[in-house]
């Protein structure tokens, strides 16, 4: 008795790496099937032409299977052509992240989306930038115009820029958009404060941080005033008070220094900004 039951204590630990072995292979059977059928999957999203992004059907045409969703001042056309590479191929092998990185470096395009709808449809929403001023920028020795954000982004104006803006002056292309961005900040802050006294403002010289200037016209004429770094709306209410009997003593002034609360001083013509 003793002796069989020795015999089977050998025998169980046998059986059971057996057992496991058996376990493993088909693991690895199961494995290795799994893999051979995931390439074989991938070679046909790859191959067939059923998951191909259709090409636009002639030049200057666009793909009916490539969507584009919120543009309306960012270029069209400059968008449709970062997707060129990708006509002709399988959605399986299109670069997302690639190309909604190229999307965000495209004019007006502040955020961006890009849905691959199986089989062969892709879908672009753009969220584009909103301007907040316009600006002058140097240009071949001249001047233009272009408009700019919150985020100090410089933005190309459309062909009938439909907005209603003022002008920010003091901003230069040199600068970071950070820096940019503080100067755009500061005139919201003004107009803010303002409230409907900004209506008349054309614009807010934001070159000194600390020291705004505002254009706006009052009886037919502009006046500059350097309204300092606070009490903005008290500084310019006090000035439209007097600026009846200002007028009539001081007629050829156009530049008033309102940084005093209690005192408004006529100044020379305000430079050009550097």
């Amino acid at each position: 008795m003793a002796h069989d039951s020795a015999k089977k204590r050998r025998a169980l630990p046998v059986r059971t790496i057996v057992r496991y072995g058996l376990i493993a292979v088909g693991m690895c059977l199961a494995l290795a099937g799994g893999i051979s059928a995931s390439e074989r999957l991938q070679q046909f999203l790859i191959r067939d032409a059923r998951f191909f992004l259709p090409a636009p059907v002639d030049y200057g045409t666009e793909s009916p299977n490539l969507e584009l969703r919120g543009v309306t001042y960012a270029s069209r056309a400059r968008i449709l052509r970062l997707f060129d590479p990708d006509y002709g191929r399988s959605l399986f092998e299109f670069p997302l992240a690639d190309r909604r990185k190229a999307l965000l470096d495209v004019s007006w395009v502040h955020d961006a989306s890009i849905e691959r709808i199986w089989p062969n449809r892709i879908v672009v929403t753009v969220a584009e930038r909103k301007p907040v001023a316009f600006v002058r920028v140097p240009s071949d020795g001249m001047t233009r115009w272009a408009l700019i954000d919150d985020e100090g982004a410089i933005l190309e104006p459309p062909l009938k820029a439909p907005f209603r803006l003022p002008l920010l002056a003091g901003v230069m292309l040199g600068e970071s958009p950070e820096k940019r961005a503080k100067r755009v900040r500061r005139m919201q802050q003004l107009l803010r404060e303002l409230g409907n006294l900004a209506d008349k403002v054309s614009e807010v010289d934001a070159s000194d941080l600390d020291s705004l200037r505002i254009s706006e016209q009052l009886q037919g004429r502009s006046v500059s005033l350097l309204l300092g770094d606070r009490n903005f709306s008290s500084r310019l209410k006090n000035f439209l008070a007097h600026y009846p009997d200002i007028r009539r003593r001081m007629p050829q002034a156009s530049a008033f220094d309102l940084r005093l609360d209690d005192r408004i001083t006529g100044l020379e013509a305000p430079k050009v900004a550097r």
